[in-house]
């Protein structure tokens, strides 16, 4: 198997888009695509890949994903939301994302709540999140390797491959699926407060 570290490392999954890279201005669509692109044009898959388009942007905002924007231009509180879709698309739908974020939506638009306080908060999660995930992948690895020795296999690199393929996936559904199921009690207690 390559080596998993050097993967890990490539993948660039700390990448995040910092407070501080945040703008004070107002941007239009084009800068607010740049700056995604430059956070997280590393950690596509491949450099067909866009990691945010014009298109999804207004499907967002079309999807009510984040309060209306003004003048054509994204505040930083637009760009934060921006980012958390940006995150939360790669284990849930956009009607899931719409229902996690709805309550916070509100909440800042309304004026109750400070959004990069949260946003903080969950940067300092993604950090710790990301040396977890570094530290189980490589154990995952090891446990992989212990069992492809037990098949006395010839050439087992494809076999190691295969089950940590497998195995991570397996931990990617456990994850989805734990979340989902966070999602539906979250709509469930909108429903009873409504």
């Amino acid at each position: 198997m390559s080596n998993i570290a050097e993967l890990l490392a490539d993948l660039g999954l700390e990448n995040n888009i910092a407070l501080e890279d945040i703008p004070g201005i107002d941007l239009y669509m084009d800068q607010v695509i740049q700056l995604f692109e430059k956070s997280f044009g590393s950690s596509t898959r491949n450099d067909e890949d866009k990691v945010l388009t014009k298109t999804m942007i207004n499907n967002y905002a079309k999807g009510k994903l984040f309060f209306p924007i003004k003048n054509k231009k994204y505040s930083k509180e637009h760009l934060i939301l921006i980012s958390l879709i940006y995150q939360l698309k790669g284990g849930l739908s956009i009607q899931d994302i719409k229902l996690t974020l709805g309550g916070i939506n509100d909440r800042v638009e309304s004026g109750e709540m400070q959004l990069e306080q949260f946003y903080k908060s969950y940067l300092n999660l993604h950090e710790k999140n990301f040396e977890i995930f570094n530290e189980d992948v490589l154990k995952t690895e090891q446990d992989v390797n212990a069992e492809v020795q037990k098949l006395e296999a010839e050439k087992p690199e494809e076999l190691e491959t295969v089950l940590l393929i497998a195995s991570l996936v397996n931990l990617s559904n456990f994850y989805r699926k734990t979340a989902e199921k966070l999602v539906d009690q979250l709509a469930e207690k909108k429903i009873d407060k409504g």
